[in-house]
């Protein structure tokens, strides 16, 4: 099932937001360029079936100093924002009407590496959490799948430039994923922005 560009609300629960082509291409362009020399991406390691393994790709975890957050058995302190970053937040927060007080970055080098089958549904984000997420760069899919029910699969291809926002009760209902893919695919940044809430 294909998401149109519009508020979608998912059979079972939650809904989608996507615009394709919420970055015009030069705005997006720039971006992508300035991040990836920006960002302190690296490799990190996360506890998978009790024991740590390195993730199929490249990370940071950028954000307000007290917006610390806990997945997969480690907790991330926040780096710095940076410039284009702090614009990009500012942005999405005016759209969305949401103070984002953190973002992770995810750098998919080739089709190789990939995002396993999870949920945003960790405490520090609330009950009902709102993730936006942008990318910039090469075109991957991205599948959710509900928990319980028998509902179809929804399939997007998150392209250079895109804006996905997961809201409601999604998390609850749905998790989703990034598939390896045997195809040729250039390298992808995405960035989800969170509101980690202060204890």
């Amino acid at each position: 099932m294909v998401i149109p560009a519009q508020t979608h609300t998912l059979e079972g629960g939650g809904a989608l937001r996507f615009d394709e082509e919420w970055l015009p291409r030069g705005e997006a362009d720039a971006l992508l360029a300035a991040l990836l020399e920006d960002l302190p991406l690296a490799q990190e390691s996360i506890l998978l079936f009790g024991r740590e393994v390195l993730q199929p790709r490249l990370s940071c975890w950028i954000g307000d100093p007290q917006a610390s957050y806990t997945y997969s058995g480690k907790t991330l302190s926040p780096g710095p924002w940076v410039p284009d970053l702090e614009g990009l937040r500012e942005r999405l927060g005016e759209a969305l009407s949401q103070d984002f007080n953190s973002v992770l970055c995810n750098l998919y080098r080739s089709g190789q590496d990939s995002m396993g089958w999870h949920a945003d549904n960790e405490p520090e984000l609330g009950l009902d959490p709102r993730i936006a997420s942008v990318s910039l760069g090469g075109t991957r899919r991205f599948v959710l799948r509900h928990r319980k029910r028998k509902a179809p699969a929804v399939e997007l291809a998150l392209s250079h430039g895109s804006l996905l926002v997961m809201e409601g009760t999604t998390q609850h209902h749905w998790r989703h994923a990034v598939p390896k893919t045997a195809r040729p695919a250039n390298p992808r940044l995405n960035l989800t922005f969170r509101t980690i809430l202060r204890s």
